[in-house]
């Protein structure tokens, strides 16, 4: 694990390989290992990154004034390609609609081509009611502090693993306690989580954003799982059809998390995308 500083604080991250970079995020209470079964299938030729984002499951918090609104950590990811020089970057992203963000934002210049996973979209922001739900508990003064000393708890870790939305199966314990215990007993990891979540979604902001990427000219892989119960079916099709060279891949046996449901399906997929792009 390597560590870089940007202007909102560390961040973590592992890199394997050489080539081309392929820049892999990830979604909320998840991490950078989320990727490690598909990472580990795919052809070598290119670099492949994977940072922790602060979104929950991040072992070193961000500095108190950073800004964690959505349109900040568009500005992080940004940064981050920026710091390790990275360009014409492939972004695969997972859960979080990070690029749309980040090309209406201005901060797209370094992706050559996007590979959107089961991610926010249009007016999914925060995605799902189970999203919606975790929003209004951060506007809730003390709740994040109680949630934190309720998970501290195994037995209840144990529940959420074996709950958690984002899969179609028990998320694996050794991976469950490193997703949940930095929110359980961090402080400053849940009040950047708190202010994230936080975040004001206006009616335009949404729109705009999801315009941006009629204006992306690189090729787009749109990866969207069938019974998603955070983002609408629908979703992946009207985002393949808006990006200007979007293909759309659909599979049935999967939730979000299409990493550890579906890794060596997904591994197969990014890698035709890599050869023929």
């Amino acid at each position: 694990m390597k560590v870089v500083e940007l202007p909102a604080g560390p961040i973590e991250y592992v890199e394997s390989g050489e080539g081309a970079p392929v820049v892999f995020l990830h979604g909320a209470m998840k991490d950078a290992a989320v990727w490690d079964r598909v990472v580990a299938q795919l052809p070598t030729g290119f670099r492949y990154i994977r940072p922790t984002l602060p979104l929950g499951s991040h072992r070193l918090p961000m500095r108190q004034d950073a800004d964690l609104t959505v349109r900040g950590l568009a500005a992080l990811v940004a940064d981050f390609c920026a710091t390790l020089d990275l360009d014409r970057v492939t972004l695969v992203q997972n859960h979080w609609g990070a690029a749309q963000v980040m090309l209406a934002e201005g901060y797209g210049t370094r992706l050559r081509a996007i590979v959107a996973c089961a991610c926010e979209a249009f007016d999914n922001y925060p995605p799902g009611a189970a999203g919606r739900a975790f929003s209004r508990a951060a506007r809730v003064p003390g709740a994040f502090a109680a949630m934190g000393w309720v998970t501290r708890r195994a037995a209840v870790r144990r529940m959420l693993a074996g709950n958690d939305v984002t899969s179609l199966r028990p998320i694996p314990a050794e991976l469950s306690e490193r997703w949940q215990l930095p929110f359980a007993t961090e402080a400053e990891v849940r009040r950047d989580v708190r202010k994230i979540l936080s975040d004001d979604y206006s009616r335009d902001q949404l729109e705009r954003w999801a315009a941006a990427v009629a204006g992306f000219d690189g090729p787009a892989l749109v990866v969207w799982a069938v019974g998603d119960k955070l983002m609408p079916r629908d979703h992946g099709a009207r985002l393949a059809a808006a990006f200007g060279n979007g293909e759309l891949v659909e599979i049935a046996d999967s939730a979000t998390c299409i990493p550890l449901d579906q890794p060596q399906w997904l591994a197969t997929e990014i890698a035709r995308f890599l050869a023929a792009h």
